[in-house]
């Protein structure tokens, strides 16, 4: 179970740390090119990486860099084959060595802000630089391929890029994840997130394939002075990770974390 957007916000590292403490949480990836990256940082102890793999969130689309695009940009940039491939990997390993100069050790996984790692051009070059920089010890990477069942935002993730980049990964031996959990349309209540919290891990097929569940947890903070993006969905889902209705999910399903 896996935390985007480490660093983003106070509100969500607060979320992200508070939930990893409780056992609720098996891995977070972080923005490294956000301002707050620094000082975010510090706050992933010793105890805490102990408790949870740390992964880069590959950007491309969010913070200030050469290549930062709109999404719907880099789509069409990297399908036409059009980022200048000297600037493409200067991006990928100044993410990396962010990560590393801060906090001391290579990414645990690395994935993508939006699911960009998967996208042509990007992963190719990604793949390089990650077999490059760690040969044998190489990050995990996470597949975004949710089942087609999650709906139309679901199978658009899909389409960015999974079936290729997997087929990739295992050509080479790398080990990744098989399936994504946690797609969804950011417009809901804590009622709506249990229900799709309770599909999600009740699925026959999740024993039988590596499967990681995306979520986007926040804390509501006393002192807070900014909401990030989608915040009361964000809100919505640290309260049912946090309450016991989450513990008995995965007991009832037998899943282990």
């Amino acid at each position: 179970i896996a935390a985007d957007d480490y660093a983003m916000s106070p509100c969500i590292d607060a979320g992200i740390l508070d939930l990893i403490q409780k056992g609720r949480l098996t891995a977070t990836s972080c923005l490294v090119l956000s301002p707050r990256w620094p000082e975010a940082a510090k706050n992933l102890t010793p105890d805490i990486c102990a408790k949870a793999d740390i992964g880069l969130h590959l950007d491309f689309t969010e913070y200030e860099q050469p290549l930062k695009e709109h999404l719907p940009a880099l789509i069409v940039r990297t399908h036409l084959r059009t980022l200048p491939k000297k600037q493409l990997r200067t991006a990928i390993n100044m993410q990396l060595d962010l990560f590393e100069d801060v906090l001391g050790f290579a990414p645990n996984y690395v994935d993508g802000h939006l699911h960009v790692h998967q996208l042509p051009q990007i992963r190719d070059v990604l793949i390089e630089e990650l077999c490059f920089r760690y040969g044998r010890k190489m990050p995990w990477l996470r597949v975004a391929r949710p089942p087609l069942k999650d709906g139309f935002k679901a199978f658009m993730i899909g389409l960015l890029g999974a079936k290729s980049l997997q087929e990739q990964l295992a050509i080479l031996g790398i080990a990744h994840s098989n399936q994504l959990l946690g797609v969804y349309q950011f417009d809901l209540t804590v009622e709506n997130y249990a229900k799709h919290l309770e599909d999600w891990l009740s699925r026959e097929s999740l024993s039988q394939k590596k499967v990681v569940l995306m979520c986007h947890p926040a804390m509501l903070l006393a002192n807070q002075s900014d909401e990030p993006p989608h915040f009361s969905a964000r809100w919505a889902e640290y309260q049912v990770l946090s309450d016991n209705f989450f513990k008995s999910l995965l007991e009832k399903n037998e899943i282990t974390l």
